[in-house]
């Protein structure tokens, strides 16, 4: 049962000697990258007033997101990567994939509500002080770690609320459901439906939500008479899909396919998702802002 082996191994993204160190150096320069860019957002909107409006509000909030499941997961792969060490316990494997759960199901609504921002500033220009306010932009955040905590608490529930049996050897570099599921030595098809079913309500119902604003802005852009504004507008949305296409594609490959189809690409896939994104995010999002480049200028001066 659960206590003849209180550890599970984690295998790591490869077993070849000669590439344990190159994927050590990029990915820690990679986790610096997203530690320095994701973390300098933050600091930047809290000390710059301009800044203090609803769309830096959820960026701030998407790179808290992106900082907490990058740090939950990089850690533990680099020290497998340079010492080899690739045991976590029975409790910190649940602890790594609950928080996992709670910050990447947290940011596909961030993402939503951040889609939602833009649709209204740019189709409803006029109404948008009073439907973004401070007080809507505070229950959207709310709401989004609300439904994340609950969902990461099903899932984790159905992910290790069976029964494991023989040599806990983890084929990922972090606890995630399918790999942990393989594990177990009782039937786990209910758990797959639940965790398949309530994965494909949190990414199909964000997703529509996404690409329906996105969808309306693209039309209202494509509308406008002045050719710089709307290439610099379609250009701002085209990057935000684009970034949300690869977050929400990995996911969709790990979480919405028979846990049969699982195979060696599922590690490649969740680099993306778990170490790419987050670093990415920063940069497309705002660091190509105008208004950004104007505190960042600003806070050198002073």
């Amino acid at each position: 049962g659960n206590h003849t082996q209180p550890e599970f191994m984690l295998l790591g993204i490869t077993d070849t000697p000669w590439a344990q160190a190159p994927l050590f150096g990029l990915f820690l320069l990679i986790y610096v990258v997203t530690l320095v860019g994701n973390i300098g957002l933050m600091v930047l909107v809290w000390v710059a007033p301009r800044l203090h409006t609803p769309m830096y509000f959820f960026l701030t909030h998407l790179s808290l997101a992106d900082v907490c499941y990058s740090t939950i997961i990089t850690p533990k792969m680099l020290t497998g990567l340079l010492f080899g060490n690739k045991t976590i316990s029975w409790a910190g494997c649940v602890t790594q994939f609950y928080l996992f759960a709670l910050f990447v199901t947290a940011e596909c609504h961030l993402l939503a509500a951040m889609a939602y921002d833009r649709h209204v500033a740019i189709c409803h220009p006029l109404s948008y002080v009073t439907v973004v306010s401070p007080q809507a932009c505070w229950q959207l955040v709310t709401w989004s770690y609300l439904v994340a905590s609950i969902c990461a608490l099903i899932y984790t529930g159905c992910t290790f609320g069976g029964s494991f049996c023989g040599p806990r050897r983890v084929d990922h570099f972090f606890c995630d459901a399918s790999p942990v599921l393989r594990l177990a030595c009782s039937d786990t098809r209910g758990s797959e439906v639940a965790i398949f079913a309530l994965a494909a309500a949190n990414g199909l119902g964000t997703s529509v939500v996404i690409l329906l604003s996105y969808g309306r802005i693209l039309h209202a852009v494509l509308g406008m008479h002045l050719g710089p504004s709307r290439a610099r507008a379609f250009h701002t949305c085209a990057s935000h899909l684009a970034s949300v296409s690869v977050f929400y594609g990995t996911l969709f490959f790990m979480y919405l396919q028979p846990a049969s189809r699982h195979g060696s690409w599922d590690k490649v896939a969740s680099v993306f998702y778990t170490v790419v994104s987050p670093m990415l995010n920063p940069f497309i999002y705002s660091l190509r802002n105008k208004e950004v480049k104007a505190a960042l200028g600003k806070c050198r001066r002073r």
